[in-house]
């Protein structure tokens, strides 16, 4: 499987010439749910979801199909009938090939007078990969690769290298980085890498690795 990191929580996941994106807000390139067999989306926040580039994507190839919680499916299903699915915790399907779980439930606490959203992450092809979107969910079953959001209003980095720890992947992505300096990324770099015990690794935008 082909793992391509976009701006900010989005990942182009490619496998057997299908395609499926998770997340493409607004932080991310206006491109990058284009091609798309299939598309995957945690929560309604507009870094995590941006409608002009689901709509985009989804008129580009008729056969593509959107996969996401009630809150943004809503938006959405009018339109493009039949091609916008809601899932929530503990659904399976499969999408463009992609074998998916759904784990979670809630968005992490942003503050305590901040009402929650739902929020749910995508457990790909057994473990291979999961996405947990804005909550720090542990699947019930072992996770190979995990995209992990390292910098956010709803975090800080003791919660972050905790949650590698608990989730105990083979390798740890970054994501959700939108906000993170550069000045700052060598201290998560060091002590992510040095405390969460799994490998930590960062890819720029744009660029792929296979898991």
């Amino acid at each position: 499987m082909k793992l391509t990191k976009m701006s900010h929580a989005c990942v182009r996941l490619e496998k057997d010439g299908r395609t499926l994106v998770l997340d493409p807000g607004m932080f991310t390139e206006r491109d990058a749910a284009l091609g798309a067999d299939a598309i995957l989306v945690t929560h309604e926040h507009p870094d995590h979801f941006d409608e002009g580039r689901l709509r985009a994507a989804l008129e580009a190839n008729p056969a593509a199909a959107v996969w996401t919680l009630k809150s943004v499916a809503d938006q959405l299903s009018a339109a493009f009938p039949g091609r916008v699915h809601t899932v929530g915790h503990g659904d399976t399907f499969t999408a463009a090939g992609f074998e998916v779980e759904v784990h979670g439930e809630l968005h992490a606490v942003i503050h305590p007078d901040i009402p929650r959203i739902t929020n749910v992450g995508y457990l790909i092809d057994g473990g291979r990969v999961f996405h947990p979107g804005d909550a720090l969910t542990v699947p019930e079953r072992s996770v190979r690769t995990l995209m992990l959001p390292v910098m956010a209003p709803w975090n800080k980095i003791s919660e972050v290298i905790d949650y590698v720890r608990e989730v105990r992947p083979q390798r740890a992505y970054d994501i959700h980085d939108a906000l993170l300096t550069d000045l700052a990324r060598p201290i998560y770099d060091r002590q992510i890498g040095a405390l969460g015990g799994a490998e930590h690794l960062r890819l720029t935008p744009g660029h792929s690795a296979e898991v």
